[in-house]
């Protein structure tokens, strides 16, 4: 009897555990209950029709809209003393849409890069002023393969991807070094070669990273432009070292540079500019 018993508070213990982990955070949903409930109304509301009709304490709805527009989400109207959707929750929103849609238009060169060479073919776009995240990714058949996360981000500069992304960026000799000095390689190039691999990026149209920012592992990337000027996306292949040779090196890089050069002028052509 006991030992029942023992079992069940253990088994009360576990399921009060289970449970806990699984709460959300009231303010959060809170937030985000406001959120749709603005996309849903048309024109601005009040503060207390917001409290109303999602059954909010008032003082804890306006915190949550003060909080919201000063993050830019929500926009409020001093003299009608409304609220409304900001441009904040917009970009958002816009910034979303994009990627998805340049990971759906970009997915067809990727499957033909991983099949043609037995790579892993990744889309990768800027995020801020110092990031890039995964937004594409296509695996090869290959039963040794590098795997990456959807949404894993990485320093603007580093790797393949960050000379492609150095070369186009205007910075002089003293601030691409600030850039440099902040960035982790396993087995990090001296200064003076990561600014002639820039350079050579500008010349061939693509760039390389062997072994460098990860031991074992081949990075080849080029740009892709949606606008002239610094490049919003790369396109990247990466593979152990040990399976792939110089001169394949070479073609991935030309294939890069031609592909990446085929969608920046479809993107710059079709995409309405905002």
């Amino acid at each position: 009897m006991e030992n029942t018993a023992k079992k069940i508070s253990k088994a009360k213990k576990t399921l009060d555990v289970s449970t806990a982990s699984s709460k959300t955070v009231g303010a959060l949903t809170s937030g985000l209950a406001i959120l749709r409930f603005l996309a849903r109304v048309e024109g601005s509301v009040g503060m207390t029709q917001v409290a109303r009709e999602l059954g909010l304490n008032p003082s804890t709805c306006f915190n949550l809209l003060k909080t919201m527009v000063h993050e830019r989400l929500v926009t409020f109207d001093p003299v009608n003393k409304t609220y409304s959707l900001g441009l904040g929750f917009i970009e958002l929103a816009n910034n979303a849409l994009e990627k998805a849609q340049y990971s759906r238009l970009v997915r067809p060169y990727l499957e033909e890069l991983a099949s043609a060479y037995a790579v892993t073919a990744t889309l990768w776009q800027r995020s801020g002023n110092d990031r890039v995240v995964l937004v594409g990714r296509v695996d090869s058949d290959h039963a040794l393969r590098v795997h990456m996360s959807i949404g894993q981000r990485l320093p603007l500069y580093i790797a393949a991807l960050g000379r492609v992304m150095a070369a186009h960026s205007g910075l002089n000799r003293s601030e691409l070094r600030q850039k440099f000095n902040e960035l982790k390689w396993q087995n990090p190039p001296s200064f003076e070669t990561y600014l002639g691999e820039i350079e050579a990026t500008r010349q061939q149209g693509y760039a390389v990273d062997i072994d460098r920012y990860v031991r074992g592992v081949t990075t080849i990337s080029a740009p892709i432009f949606t606008e002239p000027g610094m490049p919003s996306m790369a396109i990247s292949a990466v593979s152990f070292t040990a399976q792939i040779s110089d001169g394949v090196v070479a073609e991935i890089g030309q294939y890069l540079s031609e592909t990446a050069q085929r969608i920046s002028a479809a993107f710059i052509t079709a995409l309405p500019k905002r």
